[in-house]
């Protein structure tokens, strides 16, 4: 079976093929096209909204988006990928609940931006991407980060130029997509998108927001973190990603604690945190993140030791616990992670919020072929759609 290999783009082909739209459906040249990246997280799924910790990579698949200002209030929306024609819209009519589909994420910054106090009119934008869409791989935070460093750069507000800065822009697309796109995601996706370091994972503190890039090299070991887009396509805004934050936000209340990261360094444990919970939900997912806390904690000191070929222990024990406690993968993941294991990968797991989407896993970097064959096989053999694959590097940030 033939292998469908899900191609980046070399960054001037990318920006191009932004421009020519915008050419094409606006009669004009852009003033610049910028990108951001999808990103894939190696370890500390759903940990982001509960002060967790978490380390996302960067990956060589941008969202382009060409943009030139406009002297009013209106933006224009053209995107490869929807072929539906031009959209337009105000900026005073933009808020909470008045938006729907792609277009939020886009005007969803720049209200956020206003809402910050930041200048921002109107612009015109033609979108291009090679993000796989629905693929848990974080096509919207690409999205708003591409936009939002190309609103930084027309209307000259100074921000992409520092890590302080990229904060606040990553901090105002959360909102944008919390908001006004209405996903109530956590900020890891957006803190990828624009301060993730070529070469490095980004270990990622949600407490405080603070970061550390964390050398990530796999070929170096000999190895390659192989990702599997199912296309069993997920939705964040369909419900089950908000039931398993409000859950934790309840158990949060009913010990006593701002956010689950407290019982990690609480010294009466785990175990007395579960005790005091009535709920069994409740209990699945406080047991699944503060474990998962843990698992980043080790997984970047294996790093640090040069340890990498055992990371995959801790991959294989964060996807049970997604699997088992948390109940955030489904029978395509467990199907790649399976065979991927079966085949002869160190470890895999899924990864990003779940209900379909990516798996990864880690393998010695010349049985990348063979593994994804098996699971492509595994696939045709179940009947499912054939999914998609792709070799994930540690790439560059929003630019």
């Amino acid at each position: 079976m033939s292998i469908d290999w899900l191609e980046d783009w070399a960054p001037t082909d990318g920006a191009e093929r932004a421009a020519s739209v915008f050419r094409t459906r606006f009669d004009t040249e852009p003033e610049g096209t910028w990108s951001a990246p999808g990103r894939v997280n190696l370890i500390g799924e759903h940990t982001d909204y509960n002060g967790g910790l978490c380390l996302p990579i960067a990956l060589p698949h941008r969202t382009y988006a060409a943009v030139r200002r406009r002297d009013d209030d209106l933006v224009r929306l053209v995107s490869a990928q929807e072929p539906t024609g031009l959209r337009t819209l105000d900026l005073a009519d933009v808020a909470p609940g008045a938006v729907d589909g792609w277009v939020g994420y886009v005007v969803g910054v720049a209200w956020a931006l206003r809402q910050a106090g930041h200048a921002i009119g109107g612009f015109d934008v033609a979108i291009d991407s090679c993000v796989p869409y629905g693929a848990g791989l974080s096509s919207s935070a690409a999205l708003e980060a591409s936009v939002a460093v190309a609103l930084d750069a027309v209307f000259g507000l100074g921000l992409e130029g520092s890590d302080e800065g990229r904060t606040t822009l990553a901090a105002l697309c959360v909102r944008a997509e919390n908001e006004i796109a209405g996903a109530p995601t956590g900020g890891m996706d957006q803190a990828a998108a624009l301060r993730a370091r070529e070469g490095d994972a980004l270990l990622l503190d949600c407490l405080d927001g603070s970061v550390r890039h964390v050398p990530f090299d796999l070929a170096a070991h000999d190895l390659a973190l192989l990702v599997v887009d199912t296309r069993a396509e997920h939705a964040l805004v369909d419900g089950q990603y908000a039931a398993r934050r409000a859950a934790c936000e309840a158990a949060a209340a009913t010990l006593g604690v701002e956010t689950l990261r407290e019982i990690n360094s609480d010294p009466r444990g785990l175990e007395w945190a579960l005790d005091k919970l009535d709920d069994e939900d409740q209990v699945r997912r406080v047991r699944h993140v503060v474990t998962e806390i843990d698992r980043v904690t080790w997984f970047v000191a294996l790093l640090d030791a040069g340890e990498v070929s055992l990371i995959g222990t801790l991959m294989n024990q964060s996807h049970a616990s997604l699997r088992d406690d948390y109940e955030v993968s489904c029978r395509e993941l467990d199907l790649v992670v399976d065979t991927a294991r079966a085949a002869g990968a160190l470890g895999a797991r899924m990864t990003g919020g779940g209900f379909g989407g990516s798996a990864i896993a880690l393998v010695a970097a010349d049985e990348v072929d063979r593994v994804a064959h098996a699971v492509a096989d595994a696939f045709a053999d179940a009947g499912l759609r054939a999914p998609g694959f792709l070799v994930a590097t540690a790439s560059a940030p929003a630019s």
